[in-house]
């Protein structure tokens, strides 16, 4: 029998922050104080992959200057118009080296049939991420990032992400060299939505910067 894919959505999604709050009272706490999380979502296109390639290890901000001027270079961010530009072309775009070949690895990939991302929104979050990491410079984080923000599945836990992370020991008081396995043994209490969780930690985080 094929997995059944769970997914949130507009309206459902403070209803299921609302189950977890029940469930959890530290996550009652950041819907008491600072109220629901915003849905974050991303389009699925090759753009949105192209903006999370982007934002690994370097700020949201300067991610999207990046993707930015992309843009401006190309006006339509889509395989084609990326497999056309030199690797000067990138780099006058602030794209890195490493990035330069991750993205134009997606970009061939798309365009050689390997990866359908129409095909990616049907499959299980297992199948999807298999053939994600095949790809040179997709790693878990990345799968991680695309699953909950752009297909919307339930149940992930990013543990590769430091902001989600943090939120954790910080909403928890939890000592800063706790282990990744205690974390993810804490977000088992979250199944199966995981994912509606860390929005909401990531809306903690946000809300609530660590005093100096």
């Amino acid at each position: 029998m094929p997995e059944k894919i769970e997914t949130f959505n507009l309206e459902n999604f403070q209803e299921l922050c609302d189950h977890l709050a029940d469930q959890d009272p530290d996550l009652k706490l950041i819907l008491d104080n600072y109220g629901y999380p915003p849905m974050w979502t991303r389009a699925n296109t090759f753009e949105t992959l192209v903006h999370i390639i982007l934002e690994q290890q370097v700020s949201l901000a300067s991610a999207l200057a990046t993707l930015n001027k992309l843009k401006e270079k190309l006006t339509e961010i889509v395989p084609e118009n990326i497999l056309k530009l030199t690797d000067e072309e990138m780099r006058e775009c602030y794209v890195s080296r490493q990035k330069n070949i991750y993205i134009k690895g997606l970009a061939s990939a798309i365009v050689n049939g390997e990866i359908n991302l129409d095909e990616l929104s049907k499959m299980s979050n297992d199948e999807a991420r298999k053939t994600l990491v095949s790809l040179k410079g997709i790693g878990n984080w990345t799968v991680d990032v695309y699953l909950m923000f752009t297909l919307q599945r339930t149940d992930v836990f990013p543990i590769g992400d430091l902001a989600a992370v943090n939120a954790v020991k910080r909403l928890k008081q939890l000592s800063k060299s706790t282990a990744k396995e205690e974390i993810l043994d804490i977000s088992e209490n979250w199944k199966p939505f995981r994912s509606v969780a860390s929005m909401m930690l990531w809306h903690y985080y946000l809300s609530h910067p660590k005093t100096k």
